[in-house]
């Protein structure tokens, strides 16, 4: 694959508040150790990865402080560190990790504050582009989770604001209290329980990331490129943030921006909503 020929913003563009992105951008928890948990096995590749993603015209990427913990933005930070103009980072705080796979909520405010300073110095960033809160604590109050963020923005810590697997309840309550300009929940091709949300987010003009994108059952009979095209056909809200280990499969990703599927395939893969669940986080 000639990689010159490569262009994530063939499928256009997508405003997070004032910034403007091309919709293909990189996920990046897979380049952790097994289970998102301690180095990669191969530091050298992981690095050589994060260094092709501006080279394919990639100009936003996710990650967050669990994604290791730590280890995600740091190599971010050692592989791309001075950023190029009009690169966008969106990291995510409020999960705890206690081992491989392990996963949980904590949101307090203090923790959250603690958060954010980390991530800044890991990313060696004076203010962050799109901080996104992971994941509602149920043992905290929403408005003091999003308030202690929006305490942050007006410090000129963060410049926007995003959410992660929410609801459409969660994020109206979100928005009495600070501009909300990014929602990062489970959809692909085959789980779409997000659909309330996605809606919602279109008729406010709120980007949309699809964690899990290629969820697609028997992914090698629909094909990687197929599913990735049929979200960036599904909403121009649509920011899909695929994350590999591989240059090989950031670059067959990529090639997603350009594919324009027939209507007859599109409408083949709307038909296997419901079909298939996904793992959860």
């Amino acid at each position: 694959m000639n990689a010159e020929q490569l262009d994530a913003g063939a499928a256009g563009t997508v405003s997070l508040g004032g910034l403007t992105v091309n919709r293909m951008g990189y996920g990046a928890m897979r380049i952790t150790g097994p289970g998102i948990w301690g180095p990669p096995k191969d530091r050298a590749n992981a690095l050589a990865v994060l260094r092709h993603v501006p080279e394919l015209d990639i100009n936003f990427i996710d990650t967050a402080d669990s994604y290791g913990p730590n280890v995600s933005e740091e190599l971010i930070a050692e592989a791309l560190y001075p950023y190029a103009e009009g690169f966008v980072i969106g990291t995510k705080g409020g999960l705890t990790r206690s081992g491989p796979n392990q996963w949980a909520p904590d949101c307090r405010p203090e923790r959250l504050r603690k958060c954010v300073e980390g991530s800044l110095q890991r990313l060696r960033l004076d203010r962050i582009d799109l901080y996104q809160l992971h994941r509602p604590d149920p043992k905290v109050p929403w408005s003091d989770q999003v308030g202690v963020l929006a305490e942050m923005q007006r410090e000129g810590k963060i410049r926007h604001v995003g959410l992660c697997n929410v609801d459409v309840e969660h994020l109206e309550g979100a928005r009495g209290i600070v501009e909300i300009v990014s929602v990062q929940n489970r959809y692909n091709v085959r789980d779409r329980e997000s659909e309330p949300v996605l809606e919602y987010c279109e008729q406010e003009r709120i980007a949309f990331l699809p964690w899990f994108p290629l969820n697609a059952g028997d992914i090698h009979q629909i094909g990687t490129e197929v599913a990735l095209a049929w979200l960036l056909h599904r909403s121009p809200i649509m920011l899909p943030i695929p994350g590999t280990q591989s240059i090989e499969h950031l670059e067959e990703n990529v090639a997603a921006a350009a594919i324009r599927l027939a209507p007859e395939r599109y409408a083949e893969l709307d038909a296997l909503a419901g079909k298939g669940k996904s793992a959860p986080a």
